[in-house]
Order: structure tokens, then C-alpha cells, then sequence
């Protein structure tokens, strides 16, 4: 069967499966039902035919939205806090992997930036970081003691100031895609710029060991957040930047959604960073090998949570998929 054949054929049952998963409220338990099983019998032969195609794309999505909708409905108490975080994040952040991997680029651009700006000019540091900032860190670096802006406060205090400002940096990359995904994308560049003029600032002083030690000792997963939280930021932008086969209200709409849980889920991770930068980080005479022991356990989890196993449960999901859909899916094929 020709593809355009095939979507004009199915284009007014796709459309009212959308309000099922717009709309849950509206639709009994069995007519969702009956919608997931033929939505993703439909995924299945298009899979098979059309495995590059929009129309591919387009019913995966609507396939996972009835699916959520369906699990959603289950009596879920405090568990729902649990699979939250082992389920729907992980799975969320695979479908958003594209804008994942643009946030990372662009952090990571915007840091080299930084870095460039920051060796062609030393002074670039105080336009960033503010001549306040760069004096006090001047006058440290003199008394021996170049890290000790994370030892000044009281860790407590510290602790709850350092949080609410991360959180709220997180908000501000997220909500930014309000006003598309490239005000996402500013706010990223901002951050980017200021880690590489920040941590170049400390090598021109000789420091580059000792501020990377500290730095990340925090910054691993304080940074890998504020990525995640751009990512969040650019699927809502994107959302109704490229509706695609989606109308622009509901794409916007699914895209919010997705960011908002993508946001949500970093809170932790930004209440752990907080945690390290104000309670571990203050102490450099730590071993190194203590300190680069906590930075890469970081890395490594933030790689598997926000990397790994998104693969995974896709995989899983996709394996457990087929064998429900080749019934209709052989059904369907015999027809045509």
C-alpha cells in the first residue's frame, strides 16, 4: 500500500485518537483501550513500510500518549513518586533526546566561548563574573586559600541559597521556551560562558587542577542539570516552533507537558548538587583522588540516568510492544 493511500485511509480515526489522548477524562477505559491496540497496529505496519516516514513518528507519539494515559489511570499512591522517576523520566528523556543532545551542544559551544574570550582577554572575566566577584577571588588566591568562596557562609545557609538559586536557574531555561527555543537557548549560552571564563580565570592563575577538583566536585551534576532543564526549555519551544502533524495548540501543549516533567525531575539532582557545594566542596584538603572519586561517580550517573536508560526502557517498552500488535499487525497486512 502507498504511504499517502495509507494516511488518507486512517488520517479521521488518528484525529479523534488525539482527543483520546488529549483528553482522557472524555473517553471510558475501553475505548482507550481499543485506541492504544489499534493506534499501535497501525505503528507497526508503518514501521515495517515506512520506517522513515513522518506518519512513523507521528503514531509513535500518539501510541506512547494513549499509553500514559492508560497507566496514569492505574491506582497509583506513593508509588507514583517512585515510578516517576524510574519510569517516566527515563522514558520522557528519550523522547527528547534530540533536544538533549542540541542543549549539550549548545552549552558546550557557548563554554568554549568563554574559554576563547577569557585567553584573548583576562579582563573578560569581570564583565561575566563582575569585579566584585573577581577581586574577592584575587585577594584569596593571594592568601593561599583560591577556593575559599565555598567556605565563607555557614553550610546550612549555604545549602538553601545555592538550591533556590539553581532551581531557579533550572525554571528560567524551562519557562524561557515560552518565548520560543531560542530564548532556551540564551540562557544556556549565558551559563556556558560563564563556566568557561570562570574555570580559564583559575588557569591563568596557575589553578586549573585545584579549581577543576573543586569546581566539579558540585558542578558535574549542578551543570548536567541546567542541560537537562535546556532540553526541557527546547521541547516546549519546539513544540510550537514545529507542530509537525500535530495541530500548534496540542503540540505546544504535549511539548509543555514533557518539559515540565523533564524540569521536575532535575530538582533533585540540583538539591544533591547544593548539598556537595556547600558541605563537601569547602574542603580542598580532601585527597584528590576523594575528590575525582565523587566527580566521576557523578558523571557516571548522570550518563546512565539521563543516557543509558532511556535506551533501555525504550527498548524494553518496544520488545513488550510487538507482541501485543502482530496479531492485528498480520491481520492488517493480509488485507492489504
Amino acid at each position: 500500500m502507498k504511504e499517502v493511500t495509507f494516511i488518507r485511509q486512517n488520517l479521521e480515526k488518528w484525529r479523534s485518537y488525539e482527543t483520546v489522548a488529549e483528553s482522557p477524562a472524555l473517553s471510558t477505559p475501553d475505548e482507550m483501550a481499543d485506541a492504544y491496540i489499534d493506534v499501535t497496529s497501525d505503528l507497526a505496519f508503518s514501521q515495517t513500510h515506512y520506517p522513515q516516514s513522518r506518519i512513523t513518528l507521528y503514531l509513535n507519539n500518539l501510541a506512547s500518549a494513549i499509553h500514559n494515559n492508560i497507566y496514569r489511570n492505574k491506582r497509583e499512591r506513593w508509588s507514583r513518586i517512585i515510578t516517576f522517576w524510574t519510569q517516566e523520566v527515563p522514558q520522557i528523556m528519550w523522547e527528547a533526546r534530540r533536544e538533549l543532545r542540541l542543549s549539550f551542544i549548545i552549552f558546550l559551544v557557548s563554554t568554549l566561548i568563554g574559554i576563547i574570550s577569557q585567553l584573548i582577554d583576562p579582563e573578560f572575566s569581570r564583565l561575566i563574573l563582575g569585579n566584585r566577584y573577581v577581586e574577592m577571588t584575587l585577594e584569596n588566591i593571594e592568601n593561599g586559600n583560591p577556593m575559599g568562596v565555598y567556605g565563607g557562609d555557614p553550610e546550612g545557609l549555604m545549602f538553601i541559597g545555592i538550591t533556590t538559586n539553581n532551581i531557579k536557574v533550572s525554571f528560567m531555561a524551562f519557562v524561557s521556551g515560552l518565548l520560543t527555543s531560542f530564548c532556551t537557548g540564551f540562557v544556556l549560552l549565558q551559563n556556558g560562558i560563564m563556566l568557561g571564563a570562570f574555570q580559564t580565570f583559575f588557569a591563568q592563575h596557575g589553578l586549573l587542577w585545584e579549581s577543576a577538583l573543586a569546581i566539579w566536585l558540585h558542578g558535574t551534576i549542578e551543570i548536567s542539570a541546567i542541560i537537562v532543564a535546556g532540553a526541557a526549555g527546547i521541547a516546549m519551544g519546539n513544540g510550537w516552533l514545529f507542530p509537525g502533524t500535530y495541530s500548534r495548540l496540542y503540540s505546544f501543549r504535549r511539548g509543555a507537558m514533557r518539559g515540565l516533567k523533564i524540569v521536575i525531575g532535575t530538582v533533585p539532582l540540583f538539591c544533591v548538587a547544593g548539598f556537595i557545594e556547600s558541605f563537601l566542596t569547602r574542603h580542598t584538603e580532601w585527597p584528590d583522588v576523594a575528590r575525582l572519586t565523587i566527580i566521576l561517580l557523578s558523571a557516571a550517573f548522570i550518563i546512565y540516568y539521563y543516557v543509558i536508560l532511556p535506551y533501555l526502557r525504550n527498548k524494553s517498552q518496544n520488545s513488550n510492544l510487538n507482541p501485543k500488535t502482530s496479531k492485528n499487525y498480520a491481520s492488517r497486512v493480509s488485507q492489504n
